[in-house]
This record gives C-alpha cells, structure tokens and sequence, in this order.
C-alpha cells in the first residue's frame, strides 16, 4: 500500500495544453475512480502516474517518494489495460508469471506464486490453455492477475472493462472490488461509465477538459454536484437543468415564460442573474395538471427499467426526466403535471457554471465541494 499525492501536475503536447494543473492526494490503500468524458484528459493522467508519459510540470510522489524521473518498472506500479496486452503464444501460466521470470525468480517460487494466483481468480482450470482458448472475461482476469503476481503498491487500471459485454462487466466490477478488499493495495481506476464508476470507488474524480472538476465519495458527488458539468455528466438520467433568470419577486423564470417558485432566502440575493436550475429525476413526481403548483409537460416517452421506470417529458422542447418507482398509467403525447421537491433544487451560476450554495443545506452541514 502506498499513498500518492498529484502537486499541480500538467501535461502539453508541443503548444497544446491538455492537462492543466491537478491536485489530487490518495490515501494508501483508497479505491479512487477517475471518471470523465472521452479526450477529458483521464488516462494521460493515470500514464503520467505510471511513468508513460512524461509530465510537463509539477510533480508526483508515490508512497513519499518523488517519481518524476523514475523509469515506469521503479514506480512500484502494476497497469492493467483496456485491450489485456497478453503474449497469445504463451499459456495462461506463463503469461502470469512471465514477469517473475523476467526478474529472475526461481521456477518453485514462480510456480507456487502461480498457483494462488490462480486460485484468487478462479483461474486454476485454465492454466494449460493460451488467451485465444479463454473468453473476454478469462482474459481479463488473467491481465489482472499478470498485474497481482508483482505484488505491486498500485494498481492503475485504465478502462479494463470496456470490452466486455454487460453482464461481465457486472462480473468483473464486483471481482476487481474483491480483489481489492483482498490486497488492500492502492488503487486508481480510469472510466467513462458511470455505473463502474460509482460502485467501485472509494472516492471520484470527476474530469472535464484536463482539469478536476469535483473529488468525493460517489454519494457527495451525485447529491450535491458542484459545478452544471457535474450535475449533468453524473447521474442516469442526468440531473434535469434549465437555464433562466430570477425575477424581482424571486421567482425562476426560464423559455421566457415558465416559472418555478424559490424559498425567500436562496431567491432573494440572485434577483435578475442568470442561473441554472438543476433537479434529480427521482425529486419530482407525476401530479394532474392542473394541480396547484404543478408543472405542466407532454410525456414524450416512457423508459421501463423494471423495478423502476423514467418519464421523459418535454416542455416545449425542453426535456425534463421524472424517475418513479411505482407504474404510471401514462402514454406518449399525455398531458402531465410534475410536482418537484423545492429543498433538492441546484443553482449553478450561468457564467462559471459553479454551484450557488443553499444556506439552508449549508448550515445543516450538506457537502459542497
């Protein structure tokens, strides 16, 4: 186990910018996913950590030594890739262990080593076998294990799962989150789908653009979103936003004419900026429409996802998503009423895209950042 600590690391290609400046310490042993869209600057990131990249400024500090200049095998780092990178003329065996022979180490050790490995990975029956005998599954975790048998401090897995059908996918998401409960070693997992990226971390690390957008634990990171990308990258459905103004009376007016009531205390020093209102699916419910206080949309389409379904709605063009548990008996074309919890409401500045702070959940000590 080893911590690591990022001190305003950069990373340029010629005069291209594409990493600017992050900060980001890990705690020996943590599970911290880095979660982003594609060309977010993710796994430049996660190279620069490994030694495969060159850093073009700042620093980066493996279990208290600087590694800036360190070639990738003194790191003390174990990479696990996206397309496995196996030797297909090897044998499971020998590909697990090719790295212990490399290093020298005797055939009983390699062999003993070998074994509970496998073992852990419940590769045991396929030793024998080279990777075009083994499915994307097997595969995987025979990458992984070529990764284990080095004992590394870090671990560094760079969208391993991307090839993997869904159902795996869930397979090797709970197998990696055993694997690491099991060796306890520190970790720094790279994605771009949300789903893995919330059910294995300890920690996010949300990315936009080569910087860090918001770092927390995936509930801090989906309840209180700190900035409009946050709030609309994280989440599916993503978090409903629209843009409007506040008015003299304190009341959100957006696509000129609509409007949303606000509490008096977060309106009031926002009267005539422009603002962005976001709001989770499952804060609002389906009301009639003519209900007091209701919002009133056409059901575009229904999502069933059995145990729960979404309503997507339009309002005049602007989507709004209402995330249900219960059966609704609506159809596409429905006229809807949507009622919304006025305590789960965003704010986000429409220049900087940063959150307003709720004084009230502020006071009660809600996470913002």
């Amino acid at each position: 186990m080893a911590p690591i600590s990022i001190r305003d690391v950069k990373k340029s290609y010629g005069k291209n910018p594409v990493i600017h400046g992050v900060d980001l310490e890990i705690q020996s042993g943590e599970f911290i996913v880095i979660l982003g869209p594609s060309g977010c600057g993710k796994s430049t990131l996660l190279r620069m950590i490994a030694g495969l990249e060159e850093i073009s400024g700042g620093e980066i500090a493996i279990d208290g030594r600087v590694v800036n200049q360190l070639e990738p095998r003194e790191r003390g780092c174990a990479m696990v890739f996206q397309n496995y990178a196996l030797y297909p003329h090897m044998t499971v065996a020998e590909n697990i262990g090719y790295a212990l022979k490399v290093a020298g180490v005797a055939k009983a050790e390699r062999t003993r080593r070998i074994g509970e490995v496998a073992k852990a990975l419940s590769l045991e029956p396929f030793l024998e076998r080279r990777p075009a005998a083994l499915s994307g599954g097997q595969r995987q975790r025979v990458a992984m294990g070529r990764a284990m048998i080095r004992e590394p401090k870090v671990f560094l897995f760079d969208e391993p799962l991307s090839n993997l059908d869904a159902k795996l996918r869930i397979a090797m998401r709970a197998e990696i989150r055993r694997l690491h409960r099991r060796l306890g070693a520190t970790s720094i997992f790279v994605t771009h789908d949300q789903t893995e990226a919330m059910t294995l971390a300890d920690r996010l690390v949300v990315m936009n653009g080569g910087t860090v957008e918001q770092v927390g634990t995936p509930e801090e990171v989906y309840h209180h979103p700190v900035s409009r990308f946050v709030a609309g990258f994280v989440g599916t459905p993503a978090m409903n936003l629209l843009e409007g103004t506040i008015n003299d009376e304190g009341v959100f007016v957006y696509d000129q004419s609509r409007k949303i009531a606000l509490p008096r205390e977060r309106a009031a020093p926002l009267k005539g900026k422009r603002v962005v209102l976001g709001m989770r699916a499952e804060a609002a419910r389906l009301v009639a429409p003519d209900a007091p206080g209701a919002l009133t949309a056409t059901a575009d389409f229904i999502e069933e996802l059995g145990a729960s379904r979404v309503v997507h709605a339009d309002f005049d063009g602007l989507p709004f998503a209402v995330a249900l548990t219960e059966a609704v008996k609506v159809k596409s074309g429905d006229l809807i009423g949507i009622a919304i919890d006025h305590s789960a409401i965003h704010l986000y500045a429409a220049d900087t895209g940063r959150i307003i702070e709720n004084p009230v959940m502020s006071s009660a000590g809600a996470v913002h950042a």
